[in-house]
């Protein structure tokens, strides 16, 4: 497939990484990436079950029975829950279900503060705006965009076209359904994927810890290791009498998943497989040197400064006052989430001296290119390109990081 210019952020999909925990030793060894799960039977299964998973990849990843990709969901815009019940119960983080809380929470039920638990179906409390969606099937559909499209064309006409070809796909999965799709770029636009959808928007609070518990460490404990808190919220999602997507009414019943996750009450033990399945969204793994240099020098010192002053403001006035307590308490936590995450980016990156080994693997890519004249003929250049881009850009970074924040 040919390499535009063109780049885009990855849209929400389902990856997969693996851990082993291994007998006898301290240090926990994971299989680092982000795989495709569709892909899993190609790549990855054999190695997944050499080091312990009983599972096939049909098990994990299939359009032909039900599986694990059945039992997870797109919580809201991005967050990733677990179905856990034939009828509908579903599991996600404290966080991922705080906005819906803080929706239902006043001075008089301050559900944050004390927590929530529905007694019966009847109790639980729907939610405007929530959805829960599943995944149904995926596609590599990198040939099809491709279609219509030749080396004479500009970087504008290639955009057109794909942006053609994209609607056609989409048109054509979403035909005499219900579902939804969208199609998003792998590998900066050198493999794309469609992703099809179903989404169901009666989902139902049923039951949250206090705070102090579903938050226990707040600011001080996110994005550390190990943490010890109790981060979960439970809601339900409700469909019609033919258990197909509905709004909200009280007449909807509990949906019946294709597939439920069991809770082990028996735990693991050292040396169990491990894996972790989910919607983590994108990753920035291949950025260029100059880039992280940026980040760590420009663009997130400013990110986390003009972030610290938002959150004194608001501190000050919610510490002031139980309503606007209540009434800030989902973007105070949204603010804050991103501008711990950001300084444990920069202690990371520093401790590591992530820019040095950019530039060691930018020094390796260039010996690799000199050795074999096709290389040089295909990729030459190409480096030289990326510092001029961003020599361009270095005097927009300041203000583009302002301008976002």
């Amino acid at each position: 497939m040919k390499t535009y210019p063109r780049t885009s952020k990855n849209g929400i999909i389902l990856l997969m990484a693996a851990i082993l925990l291994t007998a006898g030793i301290v240090n926990v060894k994971a299989e680092e990436g982000m795989w495709i799960p569709m892909l899993l039977e190609k790549y990855n299964i054999g190695k997944m079950q050499e080091a312990g998973l009983r599972l096939s990849a049909e098990d994990i990843y299939s359009i032909n029975q039900d599986c694990l990709k059945d039992a997870l969901v797109i919580f809201g815009r991005g967050c990733t829950g677990e179905m856990i019940s034939a009828d509908g119960l579903l599991l996600t983080n404290h966080h991922c279900g705080y906005g819906a809380i803080q929706r239902h929470s006043s001075v008089e039920s301050d559900y944050l503060t004390d927590g929530f638990w529905a007694m019966s179906q009847e109790e639980e409390l729907p939610n405007e705006g929530l959805t829960v969606t599943y995944l149904r099937y995926m596609k590599e559909v990198s040939l099809e965009m491709d279609e219509g499209i030749n080396g004479e064309m500009d970087p504008e006409e290639v955009q057109k076209q794909m942006e053609l070809n994209m609607r056609e796909l989409i048109k054509g999965a979403c035909e005499d359904n219900h579902y939804s799709a969208i199609i998003r770029p792998f590998y900066y636009g050198n493999a794309y994927y469609m992703f099809v959808y179903e989404t169901f928007t009666d989902v139902r609070l049923v039951g949250a810890p206090p705070e102090s518990i579903g938050n226990f460490g707040a600011d001080q404990d996110n994005w550390m290791w190990p943490r010890h808190t109790g981060d979960f919220s439970m809601f339900r999602v409700y469909a019609n009498e033919e258990n197909k997507p509905a709004a909200y009414d009280p007449s909807n019943q509990p949906y019946k998943p294709r597939k439920h996750l069991e809770i082990a009450a028996g735990g693991i033990e050292e040396g169990d497989f491990t894996m972790v399945m989910g919607y983590p969204g994108s990753t920035t793994q291949y950025l260029y040197s100059a880039a992280v240099r940026s980040m760590l020098e420009t663009s997130l010192p400013i990110k986390i400064g003009l972030r610290t002053t938002r959150l004194e403001i608001m501190d000050r006035y919610m510490r002031a006052d139980d309503v606007v307590r209540i009434q800030y308490a989902s973007k105070y936590r949204g603010v804050s989430n991103a501008w711990k995450k950001w300084q444990g980016i920069i202690l990371g990156l520093t401790r590591n001296h992530a820019v040095d080994v950019k530039l060691e693997e930018e020094e390796k890519f260039r010996a690799w290119l000199e050795a074999d004249g096709e290389r040089i003929l295909k990729y030459d250049g190409v480096l030289d390109e990326f510092a001029r881009l961003y020599d361009e850009m270095g005097p927009y970074e300041m203000a583009m990081a302002m301008m976002n924040e």
